[in-house]
């Protein structure tokens, strides 16, 4: 047998890029007597692969027997989490009348001054996020000139 190609299926196996009768060249090498001194140690590896193969495993698991009064908690448990759920949801919905309020205005210059007053505050607080980027800006600024790029 060529030993440069068992070498080369035993890389390709340690890699994980063998085909199925590319390992099974290997057992079958490795199974027979004439293997070569160098390879001698991976003998023992791909022997225990070959045995284990045939092994089975025959122990029985015992079966556990579910009692009737244990399978009527599990019902009754069950039941009192999903009445539960139905509870804390029917509670946490918001009456139809509020759900339906869309805080609109009959006079059309008091709904004009409302949004003016909501972009107003909207502009407030987008300025004080730019400050926030312009400090962020600084500090990169600062942290280049401390550590220069060494690159």
């Amino acid at each position: 047998m060529d030993y440069n190609k068992i070498e080369i299926f035993i890389e390709k196996y340690f890699q994980g890029e063998t085909s199925l009768a590319e390992e099974k060249e290997l057992r079958s090498y490795f199974s027979s007597p004439n293997v070569a001194p160098h390879l001698e140690q991976y003998k023992a590896m791909f022997g225990y692969f070959s045995q284990a193969k045939l092994d089975e495993f025959t122990k029985d698991f015992p079966q556990q027997k579910v009692s009737k009064k244990s399978m009527w908690i599990s019902i009754a448990a069950s039941t009192v989490i999903l009445l539960g759920m139905i509870t804390f949801y029917m509670n946490s919905i918001q009456p139809q009348e509020v759900k339906n309020e869309l805080g609109s205005y009959e006079n059309p210059q008091e709904a004009f001054e409302q949004t003016q007053k909501a972009l107003a505050l909207l502009s407030q607080n987008v300025n004080i996020g730019i400050e926030s980027v312009k400090y962020v800006q600084e500090y990169e600024n600062a942290k280049n000139r401390v550590f220069k790029n060494n690159n």
